[in-house]
């Protein structure tokens, strides 16, 4: 396959996650922004395009020392991805969205604690919450950056969610899972009562088994 057609692949998925994203509920208009590692650097989608009329040729092609080509302006959060392929060479894709329950769940500033166990698809016991920073700025992305930690998902305070994988699908995947469990904490807490937790044993076999989760045995 050529380059240019592994190119216009990648275009096309990026506007297909942004579309698929909005068609989810997770990020309204020009909301949110995806991303996918390409080449040296990664293909971003534009700044200020909504998502029904986002075409591949405006997709935003970016270097890693945060220059761009092309006559399109790359999404105002571009440093949270740069960032994010320089510190995890295993991720391939990086969603960030601005989904309702999630962004209550910021608006608090507070984690989602492993009430549930599937807050470990994230890749650890929590999913951490980064204090707040103007959004496209180097402090936001340093503050993601340790709310991240070794995982593969953090809330941002006031502000939303990012979160990576290793295909596009996995990440867009990934943010609707932690949606839901934003969801499903706030409606537990509503009760007026704060949900058990489980213990560090317990989430750490989770993890355990997650780790070979949906793997099959070579033949």
């Amino acid at each position: 396959m050529t380059e240019f057609v592994l190119e216009s692949k990648a275009r096309h998925a990026v506007c297909k996650a942004m579309r698929e994203l909005k068609r989810l509920g997770l990020n309204r208009g020009a909301e949110g922004n995806v991303s996918v590692r390409f080449r040296e650097g990664f293909l971003i989608s534009p700044s200020g395009v909504v998502a029904e009329d986002l075409s591949p040729d405006q997709v935003v092609f970016m270097h890693m020392d945060g220059t761009h080509s092309g006559a399109w302006k790359p999404s105002s959060e571009w440093r949270m991805h740069r960032d994010i392929y320089r510190q995890h060479e295993e991720a391939e894709a990086v969603v960030h969205t601005h989904s309702d329950h999630v962004i209550a769940l910021s608006c608090l500033r507070q984690p989602i604690p492993p009430f549930h166990y599937m807050v470990a698809v994230a890749g650890g016991d929590i999913i951490d919450c980064a204090p707040y920073a103007t959004f496209g700025t180097e402090e936001l992305s340093q503050h993601m950056l340790k709310a991240l930690g070794p995982r593969k998902a953090a809330m941002l305070a006031n502000h939303g969610l990012i979160c990576y994988g290793q295909s596009l699908e996995r990440a867009v995947l990934m943010a609707q899972q932690i949606e839901a469990l934003a969801k499903q904490y706030l409606l537990a807490r509503s009760t007026g009562e704060e949900p058990k937790r489980l213990t560090e044993a317990e989430m750490a076999e989770v993890l355990k088994k997650f780790s070979g989760y949906g793997q099959q045995a070579a033949d």
